[in-house]
């Protein structure tokens, strides 16, 4: 079987992968649509680690040998410079997860038709789209879609996915002329934040949110048109830096007057809270395209100029630093640095997550993070306020 990479892969205009912006924002889509890609460390990784997934994942459901297995790994090692023994681990961890699945779908159908990176078109409700389904698991009255997420910075869930509910579309639309599918089931493994996400709805209820749900705004996004609508799913949109409609929600916060704070309101206060993340990232993209738009065309804003930023000092050359050095008879406390231990994430990278665990378990500890106020749908348990304390403890607190 012959795999495309992953980094030659077409997208399509209204992807799956960026259905919750257009979906929320349907004319985004037509501002977009001509911007060009851009890519990132994290995204390169993630590709990385979806190739890597391939070459296990083929291997255990019979489509290439051992030895065949052993030469793809090999060969990926040498030529991809993001591969380490961690990421080895966690996509191992998802292979298993994967592997799990297909052995659930084979105890009751034996013949169970497990798919690795299929195409799936669900241009029947948005159109021209398509996505590819990293893993598919035929059996004879459900179908599953597993993806992989690699990135660790943001948790993402299955349930309520557009993303991942395009790909279970696109999979019923084409397998269920084969297959008498009742149930589409959607899983999302996130090994590097140790999660698995699952939801499962009957093709009815599928198609009736393909329908009535995704169609329209697939419609309005493919011809521009809509109400631009700021928003969380902002994040990855290519027009953030430069969207008047987020410009202007973020603008609105000028409306409170922080010249006396004592003033606002326990509910203002909640209110600022919730826009001021928002507010900053915006803040930064607008920083980040203005600079780029300066560095690299020359564009000139009023009252700002390039310049040339601070800069450190360095050694063109350390060895021979050092070798100077010592011929003059310099101590070599006085030229190195004392030998320190690389850091935590470096080390587990370096051994794996396993045997970083096993040999070095009992001498790492978490101390407790510093307190952070956060919105209340975070997963992380609230932690007792002073005031609580005192309620619960009375006096003793006095002793």
């Amino acid at each position: 079987m012959t795999q495309q990479p992953h980094s030659e892969r077409a997208h399509a205009r209204l992807s799956a992968s960026g259905s919750s912006r257009w979906m929320a924002c349907p004319p985004s889509a037509e501002l977009e649509k001509d911007m060009p890609d851009s890519s990132s460390v994290f995204a390169e990784e993630g590709t990385a680690a979806h190739e890597l997934s391939e070459i296990f994942l083929l291997h255990e459901i019979g489509e290439i040998s051992k030895r065949a297995r052993s030469v793809r790994l090999n060969k990926f090692k040498r030529e991809n410079e993001h591969y380490s023994q961690s990421m080895e681990d966690y996509v191992q961890s998802y292979v298993d997860v994967v592997m799990e699945r297909v052995n659930e779908a084979r105890a009751t159908t034996p013949d169970a038709l497990v798919l690795i990176e299929q195409r799936l078109d669900f241009s029947a409700w948005v159109p021209e789209g398509f996505g590819t389904g990293d893993v598919l698991i035929m059996a004879d009255d459900q179908v599953e879609v597993v993806d992989l997420k690699y990135g660790k910075g943001v948790p993402v869930s299955a349930v309520d996915n557009p993303q991942m509910r395009l790909y279970g579309l696109g999979a019923y639309d084409r397998y269920s002329l084969l297959y008498d599918i009742d149930k589409v089931r959607m899983t999302i493994v996130q090994p590097r934040l140790d999660s698995v996400s699952t939801e499962t709805l009957t093709a009815d209820e599928l198609l009736e949110w393909a329908d009535n749900e995704v169609k329209p705004k697939a419609v309005m996004a493919w011809a521009g048109e809509g109400d631009f609508q700021p928003g969380e799913h902002c994040r990855f949109c290519k027009v953030a830096p430069t969207c008047r409609a987020r410009a202007e929600e973020n603008l609105a916060m000028a409306e409170y007057d922080f010249a006396e704070p004592k003033l606002l309101s326990n509910e203002e206060i909640a209110e600022i809270l919730a826009k001021t993340g928002e507010l900053q990232k915006w803040a930064k993209d607008v920083e980040a395209y203005a600079l780029e738009q300066a560095e690299k065309h020359g564009t000139k804003f009023d009252g700002w100029k390039l310049v040339e930023g601070r800069s450190n000092r360095k050694y063109t050359d350390p060895e021979a630093v050092a070798e100077l050095l010592k011929e003059k008879e310099y101590a070599e406390t006085d030229i190195y640095k004392p030998q320190e231990l690389k850091t935590i994430t470096a080390l587990e990278k370096v051994l794996g997550k396993k045997v970083f665990s096993e040999t070095l378990g009992s001498l790492i500890e978490k101390p407790p993070g510093k307190p952070a106020l956060v919105v209340e749908t975070d997963k992380r348990p609230e932690l007792n306020s002073a005031a609580s304390a005192e309620a619960d403890f009375g006096d003793d607190l006095l002793d």
